[in-house]
């Protein structure tokens, strides 16, 4: 049976506010990126960080990367970090949105999305975060190469890759084409994890502030549910980011040395060597980074929303 025309016209527009949703992602994921990138950078760094200099911290990181590099220090992989948003964030982000719409229309909802429990979402959250993730992880293989770079340039080493397009060719070269999703496995587990206390946190925490009349559905609101949804994602990723980390910084070949032959091999040497909160390291400029990262991110996006005649969140 052929559909009507009001059916095609609403296909169409579902079609149409599919790729607005993507378009608005990646102008508030670029943003975000942008604004936040130093304390990415600085965690990466902090995170690569041997127990022999356990005293290290985010500030020291962060300040021996402008006395060395000079402030331009603190972007350095930007670009391959802007490039995974544009492929991790708007699949995430419109996934989560049409598979949670989905369910609550399935059991008669209005798809809204206020009727689906906190554990539904953060299936729905993670299982849109592990897709999103599998697609963006050669760049973001890139983005930590190119961050972990810069500490070879502070010891006065040549560094491993001149741009984004020079680290892929050689990826691709010394480590096959299947290098490019070295680390894809902890990468994963981290989306998995980032993204069921990301999406589902700020989704239910935005829906809790609004229900009980704290704030309207407004930047004020925004900016709690972000702060929540922040902090729930870093607690649960930060053991599954160090380990990503590490196991994607290392390179096969000759130029590069095997640390760690699997994730759970580099998760128990990190917790027999350095001990059990080394898989929280970096957890302040994680946290420091998720919770403005979300509220750009958060109000950008809602405000872009709104702007071009979409529904909240």
């Amino acid at each position: 049976m052929k559909p009507s025309g009001e059916e095609e016209r609403g296909q169409l527009r579902a079609h149409k506010n599919i790729h607005v949703k993507l378009m608005l992602t990646s102008l508030s994921a670029m943003a975000a990126e942008t604004s936040t990138f130093p304390i990415d950078l600085t965690k990466t760094r902090l995170q690569l960080e041997s127990r022999s200099r356990s005293r290290t911290n985010a500030f020291r990181v962060a300040s021996e990367i402008v006395r060395e590099q000079g402030p331009l220090g603190l972007y350095k992989g930007l670009s391959p970090a802007i490039l995974r948003h544009l492929l991790y964030t708007p699949i995430r982000i419109v996934a989560y949105e049409n598979l949670r719409n989905a369910v609550v229309s399935a059991d008669g909802g209005g798809g809204g999305g206020g009727s689906l429990s906190l554990s539904a979402k953060a299936l729905a959250g993670g299982f849109s975060g592990v897709i999103a993730q599998v697609v963006a992880s050669p760049a973001d293989l890139v983005k930590v190469r190119m961050q972990a770079d810069g500490r070879l340039v502070s010891q006065g080493l040549q560094p491993r890759y001149s741009g984004p397009l020079d680290a892929l060719n050689k990826i691709v070269r010394t480590e096959g084409f299947g290098g490019l999703w070295k680390g894809v496995f902890p990468n994963v587990q981290r989306a998995f994890l980032v993204n069921m206390g990301e999406l589902a946190c700020y989704d239910h925490a935005k829906r809790f502030v609004i229900q009980n009349q704290i704030a309207n559905d407004n930047i004020y609101a925004h900016t709690l549910a972000s702060i929540m949804s922040g902090l729930s994602a870093t607690t649960l990723s930060c053991p599954a980011d160090v380990v990503k980390t590490r196991m994607m910084n290392q390179a096969a070949g000759k130029e590069g040395k095997i640390i760690y032959n699997s994730s759970y091999d580099c998760l128990v040497k990190t917790v027999r060597i350095e001990g059990l909160r080394a898989l929280w390291k970096g957890f302040f400029p994680t946290w420091a980074r998720l919770g403005p990262w979300q509220f750009v991110f958060w109000v950008s996006y809602e405000k872009l929303r709104q702007i071009a005649g979409l529904s909240s969140f």
